[in-house]
């Protein structure tokens, strides 16, 4: 299923467990206007096209004891992709790197990690991420305060478009 071959209610199944995962069949089949067995039927078929990669809790990080999170921007010596694969393998090793991107630009990637306080930031950066092989330079900006942090798409701006071009 590409992005054209999805109709309105797909669209909706997905806006609607996107904001609200753990609605029953039923209640999503009711909000999308259709009965529970297609309802079912259909986020099957999403989940198995890979439209739907999971389903996961929003836990609070700062509630959990982890105060610290940090961008850190990593500028690699040699980016020929055994040496960007060899890296991104290297950053799921890490549990603090919570997010791995990357970037075109001045910098190669970008990491966002968490930590329970500065100092295991600290020592992770010094003895982890800056002595990987192949990091050339790491610049990182602590977080002082989200001011927002939404999962997934806009789908709001996908119909836009898609009303658009009908």
């Amino acid at each position: 299923m590409a992005e054209s071959k999805l109709d309105p209610i797909d669209r909706k199944i997905l806006a609607e467990l996107q904001a609200d995962g753990r609605m029953t069949n039923v209640e999503l089949a009711r909000r999308v206007g259709i009965s529970a067995p297609p309802c079912l039927r259909r986020v099957r078929a999403l989940e198995e096209c890979g439209y739907i990669r999971g389903y996961h809790a929003d836990v609070d990080s700062r509630k959990l004891g982890f105060e610290v999170q940090v961008f850190a921007m990593v500028g690699l010596q040699s980016q020929a992709e055994v040496d960007l694969s060899a890296f991104e393998a290297k950053c799921q090793s890490w549990p603090l790197v919570r997010e791995c991107h990357m970037l075109n630009g001045e910098v190669d990637f970008i990491l966002k990690c968490v930590a329970p306080d500065l100092s295991t930031f600290q020592n992770f950066l010094t003895e982890d991420l800056t002595a990987a092989d192949n990091v050339a330079s790491v610049k990182t900006s602590l977080v002082i305060r989200c001011a927002k942090d939404l999962p997934g798409v806009p789908f709001e701006v996908l119909e836009e478009r898609l009303s658009r071009n009908a």
